[in-house]
């Protein structure tokens, strides 16, 4: 037996912030930065009048530049990608500044720096964070170099903080910048997977709602299976694979890379069977040709292979079998198993609809006793079909045919093998007739049969041959039928007129006695037969 597992088929779609959202949060961000320093301010962070004075004015100006790009972001969606990066600058310079006013490196506002960081990683990305860390360490690096050139003045508190000829970089300064550096990475790190988790699950939904989108347009049952198969190639990198419909026995509607395949009967086993009992994904090492001969068959020497029940509203249609390119040793994701799940509900769904589709359709074009074509079918086709002979410069021959006495035979046997006797006959009609001959039930007992291709001669000896075989069938009482035979362009060179010639022959058959082929009447002229 093969290997197999059940896989959950479940997906949490995910939701992604928008942009403008993920801004606003930014901007709230910043009005809290500025209301964190003018509050330390006020509170002293001993830092003298002169100060907090520069604090004040600084915090003042970097509100008026957040409000002047807040207002050039609800211009519109480029402006807000251009203030995104020269604010996020600006945010790097008001907090490096912030910073030295109120004691460098030791700073009690430090701490500001490391939620700049987290905050932008998490709303933008991972790149933007790690670009933002590069960015306040340049400018902590700035300041420090700035102070030892007596460029601005020294705001350290601690000896030995400044770079020079008489000591360097303090520990608490390297020790400071290397924390930073850590919660940067690990931040940058986490916020990676999330992202690509997000990105996948947008993949996802995009794939689906193409998926639905697609189904909508097919009502071909073979065209939803390639259609299925293409999508798990395409989104979620599956190899080969095989649609099993199991209406009807067994329907293989398609193999990718080999176009559609001739339907035929076989007992589902294995796998495939696991997955229809279950209804749930199977994953299987490789398909055993003796545990899973239908699939093995379609796929063989297929290994990693996912099963997929394709279930429509609680009605099982079939199975999905693909193959997983990946190595032996690699597991196949969950979240790819759940994809295509969801993926085989939708083609279930438009195979459900697309055969539904044909049954509605078959039922409107075959008569509801007999199985063959009703008489809408032979007005559409039969008119067609003497076109084709015209512009083919063809022949096309019509039999109508009319079972004798048949309500004798109704007063005698009953209704319900009166009924007998008509499916009877027509199984016998279409047994006789070729694929390309329509078989038609006229009205009542009255058949019709379109031999395209057919002249006189052969359409008499068809005609001879269907009176023979409804003769010699076995029925409580012997059956016969009277047959009239007309031939295009000979007999009529039109539809209508070929019709009222075969309904003339009809006609000449049981005057002549029934359980005969005539032809049209010599007296039928060509004024009439035309008209």
């Amino acid at each position: 037996m093969s290997r197999i597992s059940l896989i959950p088929t479940t997906v949490v779609p995910g939701e992604v912030v928008s942009l403008t959202e993920r801004l606003a949060r930014l901007q709230v961000l910043r009005v809290a930065f500025v209301a964190v320093v003018l509050a330390g301010a006020s509170a002293g962070f001993h830092v003298d009048a002169a100060v907090q004075r520069e604090l004040w004015l600084m915090g003042a100006g970097y509100l008026a530049i957040v409000g002047a790009c807040e207002l050039v972001r609800r211009a519109g969606r480029r402006a807000s990608l251009a203030t995104l990066g020269g604010l996020l600058l600006v945010d790097g310079v008001y907090l490096a500044w912030a910073g030295y006013l109120t004691g460098g490196t030791q700073s009690p506002l430090r701490f500001l720096l490391y939620v700049h960081l987290v905050a932008v990683t998490l709303l933008a990305s991972y790149r933007t964070g790690l670009k933002i860390a590069l960015w306040h360490s340049l400018l902590s690096m700035v300041v420090l170099y700035a102070q030892a050139a007596a460029l601005i003045p020294t705001r350290e508190s601690a000896p030995g903080t400044l770079p020079g000829p008489h000591g360097g970089v303090s520990a608490l300064a390297i020790f400071n910048m290397t924390a930073f550096w850590v919660v940067a990475l690990v931040t940058a790190a986490f916020s990676s997977l999330n992202e690509r988790e997000l990105r996948r699950r947008r993949e996802d939904s995009d794939a689906l709602a193409g998926m639905a989108t697609e189904m909508e347009q097919l009502h071909s049952p073979d065209e939803i299976a390639a259609t299925l198969l293409a999508r798990l190639e395409r989104t979620l990198g599956f190899g080969r694979g095989a649609v099993i419909g199991t209406r009807d026995g067994v329907a293989l509607l398609a193999r990718r890379g080999a176009g559609e395949l001739p339907a035929q009967r076989a007992r589902l086993d294995g796998v495939v069977q696991h997955a229809l009992i279950t209804r749930g994904a199977v994953l299987a090492r490789r398909l055993d040709p003796a545990d899973s001969p239908v699939a093995a068959a379609l796929l063989p020497g297929a290994e990693r292979v996912v099963v997929l029940p394709l279930l429509a509203e609680s009605q099982l249609l079939g199975a999905v079998v693909v193959e997983h390119p990946g190595g032996r040793g690699r597991r196949i994701e969950r979240r790819v198993v759940a994809v295509a799940g969801q993926l085989a509900a939708y083609a279930a769904l438009a195979l459900r609809n697309a055969w539904l589709l044909e049954q509605i359709q078959r039922m409107a074009d075959t008569d509801g006793l007999t199985g063959v074509a009703n008489r809408r079918v032979f007005d559409l086709v039969f008119p067609r079909e003497v076109e084709r002979a015209r512009r083919e410069q063809g022949q096309l021959s019509l039999l109508l045919l009319d079972v004798d006495h048949f309500k004798d035979f109704n007063d005698a046997h009953g209704h319900l093998a009166g009924d007998e006797a008509l499916q009877a006959l027509t199984q016998a009609l279409a047994a006789e007739s070729r694929a390309i001959d329509l078989v038609a039930r006229y009205g009542g007992e009255e058949f019709a049969i379109v031999l395209p291709g057919c002249g006189v001669q052969e359409s008499l000896e068809i005609a001879e041959r269907l009176r023979r075989v409804v003769g010699a069938m076995d029925l409580p009482e012997r059956v016969s039928v009277s047959v009239g035979a007309a031939t295009f362009p000979s007999d009529a060179p039109q539809a209508e007129s070929l019709l009222r010639a075969a309904d003339e022959a009809l006609y000449a058959s049981k005057r002549g006695g029934r359980d005969r082929v005539e032809r049209p009447p010599a007296v039928l002229t060509a004024t009439e037969v035309t008209r």
